[in-house]
C-alpha cells in the first residue's frame, strides 16, 4: 500500500458526506449476532484522496449498542438476567484501500470493492432498564470496583471493514461498508469478572449487581462474565458523499535541445 501510495499519482481532493445504518454489540451479555438486538448508528465523514487507489479517512459516529440476557436461549444467561444499553461517541481515523482504480467522473472506473484499517476514541457510559428507568452502572460499582479501580468511560480500539463504492456521477457516490471495532474494554456490557462481595455494595448496587430472580443464583466469587475476552460493536453502514476535485492531467514531458 506504501508503495501505491508513493507511485501514483492520480485522481485526488476531498469527499464528504453522512451514513446511516444500523449497529450491534458482541460481548458477556450477546456473544454472537442477535437481530434482535440492534439499534440506531450514524455519523459524518472526511475522506481525503491521494490517487484512485489511497484514501485517508476520519469519521465522527454516534452508535447505540444494547443486550439482555432475557433475549437468550442461554440457561444461565436467562437465570443472570443482566441487561445494558449504551449510547457510543466516537472518532475514527483509518486508511482505506480500493481494490480497482476508482475515478470520479469515469465511464469505466466508476465502481469497486475496498478495506479500511485505523483506530478510534469513544466515549460510553452503560446503563440497565428496569421498570422504564435507565440507570447508569459504573457509578454503582456492580463487580466491586471502587475509586480509580473502576473503568475508564473513554478508551479506543481497532477500527476495520470492508463495503463496495460507486460512483453515480462525477461528484456523488455511495459506500456500502461493514464496519467492526475491536475495543481494549470489556465493559462495554458493564459485565466482565466475578460478583462482587455485596456486603461492600449499596442495595441499589446490590440490585443491579444481580437482578437474578433464581435463589441461590450469583453468590460472591462466581462467574458473572468472560474477563478473557475483549467487548466487540460492529455497524452496517449506507454513506452518501460528495466528491470536491479535479481530474489531475499527466505532467507534460519536456525534451531537452
Amino acid at each position: 500500500m506504501v508503495f501505491i501510495t508513493v507511485q501514483l499519482s492520480a485522481q485526488k481532493g476531498w469527499e464528504v458526506g453522512g451514513w446511516l445504518g444500523t449497529a450491534w454489540y458482541t460481548g458477556d451479555i450477546t456473544p454472537s449476532f442477535d437481530f434482535s438486538q440492534i439499534g440506531p448508528a450514524g455519523g459524518i465523514v472526511a475522506k481525503r484522496n491521494f490517487n484512485e487507489r489511497i484514501s485517508l479517512t476520519s469519521q465522527f459516529n454516534f452508535v447505540r449498542i444494547s443486550g439482555d440476557d432475557a433475549q437468550s436461549t442461554n440457561n444461565f444467561q436467562q437465570q443472570r438476567n443482566l441487561n445494558f444499553v449504551t449510547n457510543i461517541f466516537e472518532w475514527s481515523p483509518s486508511l482505506e484501500f480500493n481494490f480497482f482504480p476508482y475515478f470520479h467522473g469515469s465511464q469505466t472506473e466508476y465502481f469497486t470493492p475496498y478495506v479500511y484499517l485505523g483506530f478510534n476514541v469513544f466515549r460510553f457510559n452503560p446503563k440497565s432498564l428496569h421498570n422504564d428507568t435507565k440507570t447508569p452502572l459504573r457509578p454503582l460499582g456492580t463487580e466491586g470496583q471502587q475509586g480509580v479501580s473502576r473503568y475508564a468511560l473513554v478508551t479506543g480500539g481497532w477500527a476495520y471493514g470492508v463495503g463496495v463504492k460507486y460512483d453515480f456521477n462525477r461528484d456523488w457516490s455511495i459506500n456500502v461498508a461493514i464496519n467492526g471495532r475491536r475495543v481494549a474494554t470489556d465493559y462495554l456490557d458493564d459485565v466482565s469478572t466475578v460478583y462482587p462481595d455485596y456486603n461492600q455494595l449499596s442495595p441499589d448496587a446490590v440490585f443491579y449487581a444481580n437482578p437474578s430472580e433464581v435463589d441461590g443464583f450469583g453468590e460472591s466469587g462466581t462467574q458473572r462474565g468472560d474477563s478473557k475476552t475483549a467487548d466487540n460493536f460492529f455497524m452496517c453502514s449506507f454513506s452518501i458523499l460528495r466528491y470536491f476535485g479535479r481530474l489531475e492531467c499527466p505532467t507534460i514531458s519536456t525534451i531537452k535541445q
